[in-house]
C-alpha cells in the first residue's frame, strides 16, 4: 500500500521531487550518525558507517548525508571511498543536484584524481562559480598550475565571475609558477573586483609575493589590510624570516602582540624560531621559547622541532638536545629537524652521530634526512652518504642528486659533480642547472656558463632569480657588457627586474663592467633597495674615484634607516682613503662596533692603511700595523710599502718588503718596489743585488694580461704569451700588420708629435 501511495505521488510531483518524497519518511538514523561524526571531524569513523550502508542496501540516504561522506573523503584523501560513495549515489536513484555535484568534483580534485573530477564536471547540466573554483582548485592543489591559470581564463570567457575562493585558488597557481608578471596582472583584477579587500585573497597575496621574493610588494599589501586575522600576521612574519629580513619579522611580531588581541601559534613561533637561528641570536631565541611555553606550546611537535632547529643552530647542542628530548614520541620530522639544526649549524659529526642514533631507533631516513646531512660534509663523509643513497634507491631523487652535486662542486670534485648532471641532465630541475652552473662560474669558465645557459633556456624549464643572478654575476666577473645587456633585456621579457636579487646583481654587473652610469639609473629607479642594493652601489662609486658622492649615498642610505654592513664601510673608507679625509675616516673606523655592532675585519685595516699612507702619514700607518689585534698579511704590507716608495721612505720601505719577504719569500711586488725604492734614493748597488736575488731564486714579475669578447668566448692575452690556441695567426697577422706600419711614409712636419731617439 505504501509502495503504491509513493509511486502515486511521484507521478503528481514530477520525476524531480520524486527523491524528496522518496524519502522523507525514511529512519533518519544512519544520516544524523554520519553528521555527526563528520562534525566531531572523526570522518574514518563515517567511512566505516558507510561499509554498513553499503551492506545493507535498504538503507536510505539523503544528499546532506552524501555531502559529509565526500567531505570525509576529502580531508583523508581516500579516493577509494570517493569512487565508492560517487557509485552508490548513481544506484541510488538520486538526481544528483548541483551542490552535491560540485562536492564530488571537488573530492576527486582533493583525491588527486584530476580526470575523473573533470568529467563530472563537464557531465555536469548547471554550473555555477563555486563548480569552477572547485576544478580550478582541483588542478592546483595536484601541481597542474597551468592548467589551473587556463581552466580560470575559460571560466572568464564563459562570464562566469569569480569569487573570493577562486581567487584564492588562481593566486596559489600564481605562486607555484614563480610567474611575477602574471601575478602582478592577476592582483590587478582582484583590485577591480569586489573582492579586493577580501582577507582570504590578500592573505594568498602576501604568500604569493612571498614566493616571488618580493619583499616589499607583500608589505604594502599586508599594511592595506584593515582587519587583520591571525594568518595575516603569520603570512607576514614568514615572508620576512624567508626572505632574509630577521629582525622586521621580530619587529612585526612585537607589534602583532602590541594589539593585545592575537595568540600566536605554532606556525608564527616556527618562523621566529627560523629567524633567530638565521641571525644567530640565540638570546632573542631563548626570550622567544619562554613566550611559546607561556602560550602552552611547550609540547608542540612543530614549534619543538623549530626551537631544536634554533639551538643547534647557533651551536647551543645541549639545549637542541634537551627540546628534542621533551618531544613526545618524535616522529621523522622531528629527526630530521634536529640532523638539519646540526648540520647548518656546522656540526657535521654530531649531525651523522643522530642520524646513528635515529637508525638505531628504527626511524627511516628519508631524503630530507640525506639532504640535510650533506651540508657541510668532508668528501669522505659525502661519499659514504652517497653510497648510502644508492643503497636505498635515493640515488634516483633530484634533491638528492642535487646536494650531492653540490657536495662534490664544494669539495672541487669537479668531475663527479658534472657525471651526477650529465645523470640527471632529462629529469634535472632549476636548482640541479644552478649548482651546475655556479661551479662553472667559479671555475672561471666563462664560456662552459654560456653554453650552459642556453642549454638550460631550449629545455622545458624557466631560469630563476638564482640563474640570473648567477649568469650577471658572471658577466661581471668577465666585463662583459655586451652580454650584460643582453642579460638585462632577457629580465625584463620574464617581469623579474623589481626582484630584489636580480637588481642588486644588475647593479653589480653594471659597475663591475665600468657603467656607472647604468648602475646608477637601476639604483635610482627601483622601488625598493635593501643594504646589498645600497652598499653595491656605493662600493661603485668609491671604486671609481667619487668620493663625495660616495658618501652622499652613505648619508642617504643612514637617514632612511639601513644599517650599513662590513661592505658598506670598506667602501666609505675607501672613498675616505681617495679624497684625503683621513680624520672622517679614522672617526668611522674608531665607531664601528660601537655605531652599527660591526668587527672590524681586514678589509677595513686595509684601508685605514692605505688611508693614512696616501696622506703621507707613513709613520701613523706602521704604529697602526703593529698595534691591531689581527695579523698584519702581504696587502697591508704591500700598501705600506708602495707608500714609502711614493714618499721615499727607504727605513719603513725596508721593513715592509722585509715583512712581505717573511710570509711570501717567492712574491715579486715586494722584489720590484724595493727596487724601485732603493733606485729612487741612488742606491744603485743594492738594486743590483735583489735583481741578482730574484734571479737565484727565480722570481720573475708577474705579468699583466688582457683579454677581449669574441662572441660567445673570452680571449686572454699575457706578455710573451704562447699557450692560446691561435697563437700562429695572431702572431703572423702582428707581423704583417708590423710591416705595413713601416711601409707608411710619415710627414714629420705634420706629425702631431716626434719620436726621439732613446
Amino acid at each position: 500500500m505504501i509502495k503504491r501511495v509513493r509511486s502515486t505521488l511521484a507521478c503528481s510531483y514530477g520525476h524531480a521531487n520524486s527523491w524528496i518524497l522518496k524519502y522523507s519518511t525514511c529512519s533518519p538514523s544512519i544520516n544524523l550518525k554520519v553528521s555527526s561524526l563528520c562534525k566531531q571531524k572523526l570522518f574514518r569513523d563515517a567511512l566505516w558507517v558507510f561499509d554498513d550502508l553499503e551492506e545493507n542496501t535498504d538503507s536510505p540516504v539523503d544528499s546532506s548525508t552524501y555531502v559529509h561522506l565526500l567531505s570525509a573523503c576529502s580531508s583523508l584523501r581516500s579516493v577509494d571511498y570517493g569512487r565508492r560513495i560517487h557509485m552508490h549515489i548513481l544506484n541510488s536513484g538520486l538526481i544528483p543536484n548541483m551542490v552535491l555535484e560540485n562536492h564530488i568534483v571537488n573530492m576527486y580534485g582533493k583525491c588527486g584524481s584530476i580526470d575523473d573530477s573533470k568529467k563530472v564536471f563537464d557531465s555536469m547540466g548547471e554550473k555555477n562559480v563555486v563548480s569552477w573554483t572547485s576544478l580550478c582548485a582541483g588542478y592546483g592543489q595536484n601541481g597542474m598550475c597551468i592548467e589551473a591559470i587556463n581552466f580560470y581564463m575559460k571560466m572568464l570567457q564563459s562570464n562566469v565571475l569569480p569569487n573570493q575562493f577562486t581567487f584564492l585558488h588562481v593566486i596559489k597557481a600564481c605562486s607555484g609558477l614563480n610567474e611575477a608578471v602574471l601575478g602582478k596582472q592577476l592582483h590587478a583584477q582582484v583590485i577591480k573586483s569586489e573582492f579586493g579587500s577580501h582577507l582570504i585573497v590578500e592573505n594568498a597575496l602576501i604568500s604569493m609575493y612571498t614566493s616571488y621574493r618580493q619583499i616589499s610588494e607583500a608589505s604594502k599589501v599586508f599594511c592595506h589590510i584593515k582587519s587583520k586575522d591571525l594568518i595575516s600576521w603569520s603570512s607576514m612574519i614568514a615572508a620576512f624570516s624567508k626572505l632574509g629580513y630577521e629582525f622586521e619579522a621580530l619587529s612585526c611580531f612585537i607589534e602583532m602582540l602590541s594589539f593585545g588581541i592575537y595568540q600566536p601559534n605554532e606556525f608564527i613561533f616556527g618562523s621566529l624560531f627560523s629567524a633567530c637561528a638565521t641571525v644567530a641570536q640565540p638570546e632573542f631565541g631563548r626570550q622567544i621559547h619562554g613566550m611559546s611555553i607561556k602560550y602552552g606550546l611547550k609540547g608542540n611537535a612543530f614549534a619543538g622541532c623549530s626551537l631544536a632547529d634554533m639551538y643547534a643552530k647557533c651551536g647551543l647542542l645541549c639545549s637542541a638536545k634537551a627540546v628534542f628530548d621533551k618531544i613526545e614520541d618524535p616522529d621523522l620530522v622531528a629527526w630530521n629537524a634536529l640532523i638539519a639544526g646540526f648540520s647548518y649549524g656546522g656540526n657535521a659529526n654530531e649531525a651523522l652521530s643522530v642520524f646513528s642514533q635515529m637508525r638505531l631507533q628504527c626511524a627511516a631516513p628519508d631524503n630530507i634526512t640525506v639532504l640535510s646531512l650533506l651540508r657541510g660534509v668532508t668528501l669522505s663523509q659525502g661519499e659514504q652518504l652517497h653510497s648510502y643513497a644508492v643503497k636505498t634507491g635515493l640515488d634516483f631523487d633530484i634533491p638528492v642528486c642535487n646536494a650531492l652535486l653540490t657536495m662534490y662542486a664544494n669539495c672541487s670534485v669537479h668531475m663527479n659533480a658534472y657525471r651526477i648532471f650529465e645523470e640527471i641532465e632529462s629529469n634535472a630541475n632549476i636548482v640541479s642547472w644552478n649548482a651546475i652552473i655556479t661551479m662553472l662560474l667559479k671555475e672561471n669558465q666563462f664560456s662552459d656558463v654560456l653554453a650552459l645557459f642556453k642549454k638550460l633556456l631550449i629545455s622545458r624549464l624557466r631560469p630563476d632569480q638564482i640563474t640570473l643572478s648567477s649568469m650577471l654575476g658572471a658577466c661581471g666577473r668577465f666585463n662583459s657588457l655586451e652580454m650584460g645587456d643582453q642579460a638585462y633585456s632577457f629580465v625584463k621579457k620574464l617581469g623579474l627586474e623589481y626582484d630584489i636579487l636580480v637588481m642588486n646583481g644588475l647593479i653589480d654587473m653594471y659597475v663591475k663592467c665600468g657603467c656607472l652610469e647604468g648602475a646608477r639609473k637601476l639604483f635610482d629607479s627601483a622601488q625598493f633597495l635593501d643594504v646589498a642594493s645600497w652598499s653595491t652601489m656605493i662600493l661603485g662609486c668609491s671604486q671609481f674615484g667619487f668620493g663625495e658622492e660616495t658618501l652622499s649615498l652613505f648619508t642617504r642610505m643612514k637617514n632612511q634607516g639601513i644599517k650599513p654592513n662590513h661592505v658598506t664601510l670598506v667602501a666609505v673608507l675607501n672613498a675616505c682613503s681617495h679624497i684625503g679625509l683621513v680624520d672622517e675616516g679614522m672617526q668611522l673606523f674608531n665607531s664601528m662596533e660601537q655605531d652599527y655592532d660591526i668587527t672590524p675585519t681586514r678589509e677595513h685595516c686595509s684601508c685605514i692603511i692605505d688611508l693614512l699612507s696616501r696622506a703621507g702619514r707613513i709613520h701613523e700607518a706602521e704604529a697602526f700595523i703593529n698595534k691591531m689585534n689581527l695579523e698584519p698579511d702581504v696587502v697591508m704590507w704591500k700598501t705600506l710599502l708602495s707608500a714609502c716608495k711614493t714618499r721615499g721612505n727607504l727605513e719603513v720601505g725596508k721593513l715592509a718588503a722585509e715583512k712581505i719577504l717573511q710570509i711570501d719569500p717567492s712574491n715579486s711586488t715586494a722584489h720590484v718596489l724595493l727596487c724601485s725604492l732603493y733606485a729612487s734614493s741612488g742606491g744603485w748597488k743594492d738594486v743590483a743585488r735583489i735583481r741578482s736575488s730574484m734571479k737565484e731564486k727565480g722570481v720573475r714579475k708577474v705579468p699583466g694580461q688582457s683579454w677581449i669578447q669574441v662572441k660567445d668566448g673570452i680571449h686572454v692575452f699575457s706578455i710573451e704569451d704562447g699557450l692560446h690556441s691561435e697563437r700562429n695567426t695572431i702572431f703572423s697577422l702582428l707581423e704583417q700588420l708590423s710591416l705595413q706600419i713601416l711601409n707608411i711614409d710619415v710627414d714629420i712636419d705634420a706629425a702631431p708629435f716626434v719620436l726621439e731617439p732613446v
